[in-house]
């Protein structure tokens, strides 16, 4: 997968701006708050239909205009695709492939794969399960594009749940009249959202652990042997065995037993939006133990894993986007990162300085200056 040609217009502190991209690694430098970042934002909105700094169309929308596009031109092994994204001010999207507009904009996804790293990135490891779900769930989309409509359902189905418990046992936890419960309607809803979130498990399921060896290799080789790397994914309903009809009959007797505290607390406590995903070095639970050095090979060691697991399943390299992490890691870090990119994904990647490169990454680079929005050739 080749990243040609990139097209943004009224997009962040860019307001018109064309790049062709002539070479399989471009290194964007120039001083922070110039749109390095915001360069590389746009891509990761192509590939996944969202920021990993934003949830808002309007933050992404430069200031005073109403509308910004993200178009690109793309190269993949089946062939050449033309993307297109307008972003409206407080209006719906309108995602167009190959010229044609999409009812759905998640019939988007999988037309560009992209891996970003930023030093954000470390609230994977620091932060709290919702972090660690985004980023399965981001991965998942790409893998399986026809995961991010399962997980809207599951999403819509939490939603009307929660509604009827609020509308059932009142919106505050204060004593209430005796309520009316219409016991069929929250059958409804526990067996829908059973059946979708075992959609969910069992998807999140599979990629830990095609993903987690993966990511053991990779950690152990930046670690020098000395570290061993456990990813396990936490369910919260149990999960014995990957039986579909196990798994939902097994949600609905949780849901049984938290019937009470949901109740209580007005909201639904079982499913996946309640799950985690724990890293362990050498046995030690990376978030409260793990040095800050160990953390960053940590979620190096799960980018590379990403972009390996990405390429086998859908048979084509994705792009990585690095923003600003050379800076975080120390040198040996900088050299197997940039030894595992070699030639085989295309790398947009940001610095403030080019220091950290070598002679032969420079030679084999596109570099690119960035100021004030725009860019200049190097």
């Amino acid at each position: 997968m080749y990243l040609k040609h990139l097209h943004l217009r009224h997009f962040r502190n860019y307001t018109e701006q064309q790049v062709d991209f002539s070479a399989p690694k471009t290194i964007l430098v120039g001083e922070n708050a110039q749109g390095k970042s915001n360069l590389l934002e746009s891509v990761e909105v192509l590939a996944t239909l969202k920021s990993h700094r934003t949830s808002r169309d309007s933050d992404l929308i430069r200031e005073g205009a109403a509308v910004g596009q993200i178009s690109a031109t793309v190269q993949r092994d089946l062939g050449p695709a033309d993307l297109s994204l307008v972003l409206r001010n407080g209006g719906r999207r309108t995602a167009i492939l190959n010229g044609e507009k999409l009812r759905r904009q998640l019939d988007f996804l999988g037309a560009l794969n992209a891996v970003q790293f930023s030093s954000l990135d470390l609230e994977l490891v620091r932060g709290g399960p919702g972090e660690r779900r985004t980023w399965l769930d981001t991965l998942l989309m790409q893998l399986e594009p026809v995961y991010a409509h399962i997980l809207s359902q599951y999403n819509q189905a939490l939603k009307q749940r929660n509604a009827l418990i609020r509308q059932t046992y009142g919106e505050e936890e204060e004593p209430q009249p005796a309520p009316q419960v219409d016991a069929t309607q929250f059958a409804l809803w526990d067996a829908q959202l059973a059946a979708l979130g075992t959609r969910v498990i069992r998807r999140r399921a599979r990629a830990i652990e095609r993903l987690a060896p993966l990511a053991q290799e990779w950690h152990r080789a930046i670690s020098g042997q000395t570290e061993d790397l456990q990813i396990r994914y936490q369910p919260n309903v149990p999960l014995e065995e990957d039986d579909p009809g196990i798994i939902q009959t097994a949600f609905l007797e949780k849901i049984r037993l938290r019937a009470i505290a949901e109740r209580h607390q007005r909201t639904s406590l079982v499913g996946p939006h309640r799950d985690d995903i724990e890293f362990t070095i050498n046995d030690t639970p990376a978030r409260q133990y793990g040095s800050q050095g160990q953390q960053r090979t940590l979620v190096l060691a799960l980018k590379l894993a990403e972009l390996k697991l990405i390429d086998s399943v859908v048979g084509d390299p994705p792009l990585l986007l690095l923003d600003d992490v050379l800076a975080e890691l120390d040198l040996k870090r900088q050299n197997q990162l940039l030894d595992a990119i070699q030639d085989r994904f295309q790398t947009l990647i940001t610095t403030t300085h080019l220091g950290s490169f070598d002679a032969q990454w420079l030679q084999s680079s596109q570099i690119l200056t960035v100021q004030n929005g725009q860019l200049v050739a190097k």
